[in-house]
């Protein structure tokens, strides 16, 4: 699922600088997330860091946008064709780490 930004946000723009697909900007009375950018992180951190970074934890999961890991991580290859991608515990929240 794509992450979205609930009405609990402060404006602090916190989330914005986190996120490494530039999904994240002002909207008209919150921040929004444009949910054709969202990758939830996949490719390139083990969290979604705007909600890591969010103090109101305003950033969640929209819950009518599921989508899977594999998705996600096309799209993220499709926004960053230069970038060597991978997928692995380091980089995906659906993968576990090793106890």
């Amino acid at each position: 699922m794509a992450t979205t930004i609930i009405d609990d946000c402060i404006n602090c723009g916190a989330c914005e600088d986190e996120c490494p697909n530039s999904a994240i900007s002002m909207g008209d009375d919150i921040f929004v997330i444009d949910p054709n950018l969202c990758t939830e992180c996949v490719g390139h951190h083990e969290e979604q860091m705007c909600a890591a970074a969010c103090p109101p934890e305003a950033c969640v999961q929209d819950p009518e946008r599921t989508e899977t890991e594999e998705t996600l991580f096309a799209r993220a290859q499709k926004i960053h064709p230069g970038r060597s991608l991978t997928l692995s515990t380091d980089t995906s929240h659906f993968r576990a780490k090793a106890s």
